[in-house]
């Protein structure tokens, strides 16, 4: 018997369609669960406010801290705070908020390095898409505060400015925190983006960039002092087809 005759039969070609074809239709059931769990426990968490910046940020450095005070403020004010759910940044938000007044949720991610999720969360998600866990940041948040951080702070900041630019999410306050740390990215996108037509010179008033808790807080509240904080029906309408 040849070396080739030994080798097993290949898969049918019609049966082997027809497995990844049925993998793939459960894995969508398995992402319409997940936002379906997502959304039943996270109803009744507004307002919130979201807080992204890096994982890698240790307890006890001036960034967290300030992350900590902005959370414990915000929580005080009424403010359900939500965070990645996981270390450093999102640590110092859940942190804030769980020794505050209002619910400290994390939204965790699994990641095939595991994430380990921090211990200060009232209510804990968990999810294995990105998307999914995008989309609840998005629709619950009143507002956004993005402090320093990498990769996955600055995909989550363009995410939302490309939402709101666009018109398929509305209007909520933007808030980078720590001047010394985005003023570069922020000259740049005027420099750059700006003056060779890239974005609308009005895009940047989708952008506030503030320096302390107090501040943080009361730019929120201003930007809501004219209506409440639930979405509007036409918001709730855009939120729905996000």
């Amino acid at each position: 018997m040849s070396e080739k005759d030994k080798l097993p039969p290949l898969a049918d070609p019609d049966s082997l369609k027809q497995a990844i074809s049925a993998r793939e239709s459960w894995r969508i059931f398995g992402i319409m669960a997940e936002f379906v769990e997502a959304t039943e426990r996270l109803a009744a968490i507004r307002p919130a406010v979201s807080i992204f910046g890096s994982a890698r940020v240790a307890e006890g450095s001036p960034y967290y801290e300030l992350t900590e005070a902005i959370a414990r403020q915000l929580s005080d004010s009424g403010f359900s705070v939500i965070s990645g759910g996981g270390p450093g940044i999102m640590e110092a938000a859940n942190k804030g908020a769980f020794f505050g007044k209002s619910p400290s949720v994390g939204l965790n991610i699994q990641l095939p390095h595991e994430q380990n999720s921090n211990g200060y969360q009232d209510i804990s998600q968990s999810f294995r898409h990105f998307f999914a866990r995008k989309y609840m940041f998005v629709k619950f948040a009143s507002a956004y505060v993005v402090m320093p951080g990498g990769f996955g702070t600055l995909d989550e900041l363009l995410e939302a400015l490309t939402l709101i630019q666009t018109g398929k999410s509305r209007r909520i306050p933007i808030i980078l925190v720590h001047t010394p740390f985005w003023q570069g990215m922020i000259d740049w996108f005027r420099e750059r983006l700006v003056e060779e037509k890239m974005i609308s010179p009005e895009d940047m008033n989708l952008i506030q960039l503030l320096d302390k808790p107090e501040e943080v807080v009361e730019a929120i509240f201003k930007h809501y002092e004219n209506r409440g904080f639930a979405p509007l029906p036409d918001e709730r309408e855009m939120l729905l087809n996000l």
